[in-house]
């Protein structure tokens, strides 16, 4: 997995910030689906790569919890993990006791399950 998202953060498009992100989301079937950072002058309108990636299987037609785990990379050597904007996402779409991993460049990692990633998080019994 180290070696696919170290190729991967070439594809990341991070003029601005020269912070590459990758991503790989594990489908409950197997599929993989890949997603980098693509950034934007107007920062608003930049995409995270976790984000890129659960977009992708979802527009293959995938659906929530059919999500296994995720993949992350930064390419700063640090072990980076997701904003707050993608846990939120995260948590949508994953089930609580998934597992996303944090990498770092030269092959450290985290593990944590979404449930401590969002300890807290805003699901659809908060619109009622």
């Amino acid at each position: 997995m180290i070696e696919k998202l170290q190729n991967l953060l070439k594809n990341s498009y991070s003029p601005y910030s020269h912070f590459p992100v990758s991503a790989i989301v594990i489908m409950k079937d197997g599929c993989e689906f890949c997603g980098v950072n693509v950034e934007n002058a107007s920062y608003g309108a930049s995409i995270c790569a976790e984000r890129s990636a659960i977009v992708c299987a979802i527009s293959a037609g995938y659906k929530k919890n059919d999500f296994l785990e995720l993949h992350v990379m930064v390419g700063s050597g640090k072990i980076g993990m997701p904003c707050f904007a993608c846990r939120q996402v995260i948590s949508e779409m994953f089930s609580q006791d998934a597992t996303v991993y944090c990498y770092s460049t030269d092959g450290q990692v985290k593990k944590y399950s979404v449930q401590e990633l969002c300890p807290y998080p805003f699901g659809e019994d908060d619109l009622v």
